[in-house]
């Protein structure tokens, strides 16, 4: 099992966006030196509490100072600029790391900033699908593109303009063949856009503030999708994040991770419950779908959501996870805000250098078990 990180990120609002951008590359940077696979961070034009908004831009200002970890969107919100703008930023990113990049994609889910581009009031849903529809196009067609398909606002041509001689009408390839991994972050239970991903061979990442025991269904769903096109499901293209803070002293962990006031878990998610419910998207913390509102307190979210502990703790409720959820090949470390730095770079050094290594100790273990009974 690969370990990956993914960040919103989510700071509180008195803080100077200097120090925090700052402190969210510092995250990355640290997590390649640690060996994380990837990193994955999230943009919003219009949240004071997440303050990147273009991940491309901030991801951008990481190829030079990381050396292994992939860079991924986390995702671009495709319903708020042109798909060829995406199309064409993509690949030169692409190009710039030499391949260390993941298209992470997202319809855009905020509605102010919905409201601020003046697209409150479309299916933004409908945009994304039509927006991905013509980024592969562009990659897959050559100039001058003829891009008109049924049904989709956006049509994509430089057929007045193309000059090869000159080079000009003429867009970026991907450095990596045929294409960038294209990743999509999943929130619902039961969503039927990741059959979709199956079909097409985008993979999912299971979001951190689902309830465990909905993560299952995103596989089926994927699972169906790759049985639809006759493509064995592989487990190894399933990301699920997860929210984990590691400590080496266990009230140290129960506190900076769970109870005390200034825990940036607490913040985290009072911030996400928040915003969900008041987007009438706060399914995503409830047990069964008709549980009342009333039961879904911060408490309550916190208890299902937080795994925190020593090593073995932590190891324990990764596993257990695991046995609940089945088989997938990353597990996607959420980063915080830095309430107190020396702690938080800690929970990732131990993630990379304790956890993980026991984790996967103990899944070949398994594994052997099996094919030995085989």
């Amino acid at each position: 099992m690969k370990l990956g990180i993914f960040m919103m990120p989510v700071h509180p609002l008195h803080r100077d966006p200097v120090e925090t951008l700052r402190e969210d590359r510092e995250t990355v940077i640290l997590a390649d030196q640690l060996g994380y696979h990837d990193a994955f961070i999230g943009e919003h034009l219009t949240d004071k509490a997440e303050n990147i908004t273009n991940s491309l831009l901030f991801l951008a200002t990481l190829i030079h100072s990381t050396k292994r970890i992939k860079l991924g969107t986390g995702t671009c919100n495709l319903s708020q600029q042109h798909p060829t703008l995406v199309a064409a930023q993509a690949a030169m990113f692409d190009h710039l790391s030499e391949g260390r990049f993941i298209l992470g994609v997202s319809p855009g889910a905020l509605p102010s900033d919905a409201e601020a581009i003046g697209i409150l009031d479309q299916d933004r849903n409908k945009m994304f699908a039509e927006s991905i529809d013509v980024i592969l196009a562009i990659w897959e067609r050559e100039p001058p593109y003829d891009i008109e398909l049924p049904g989709n606002r956006y049509k994509v041509t430089t057929r007045k303009n193309l000059d090869p001689a000159m080079g000009t009408g003429i867009m970026y390839k991907p450095y990596q063949k045929p294409r960038p991994e294209i990743v999509g972050t999943v929130v619902a239970p039961f969503s039927k856009g990741v059959v979709i991903m199956g079909e097409r061979d985008f993979h999912p990442l299971s979001a951190n503030f689902l309830l465990p025991q909905w993560l299952k269904t995103h596989w089926t769903n994927y699972a169906e999708g790759k049985t639809k096109v006759g493509i064995r499901p592989d487990p190894a293209e399933w990301r699920v994040a997860r929210t984990i803070f590691v400590a080496d002293d266990d009230k140290v962990a129960a506190s900076y991770g769970r109870h005390a006031a200034n825990s940036p878990y607490r913040f985290y998610y009072k911030q996400l419950q928040t915003k969900l419910t008041k987007a009438g998207r706060h399914a995503v913390f409830k047990e069964r779908m008709d549980q009342p509102d009333s039961e879904i307190t911060y408490d309550f979210v916190l208890d299902r959501l937080c795994m925190y502990g020593t090593m073995n703790k932590v190891v324990d409720q990764i596993l257990a996870l695991r046995e609940q959820t089945g088989d997938f090949g990353e597990l996607v470390y959420a980063g915080m805000d830095w309430v107190d730095p020396r702690l938080e770079k800690r929970s990732m050094q131990l993630m990379a250098e304790q956890v993980m290594p026991r984790v996967n100790a103990a899944i070949a273990k398994e594994q052997g078990g099996k094919r030995a009974t085989a």
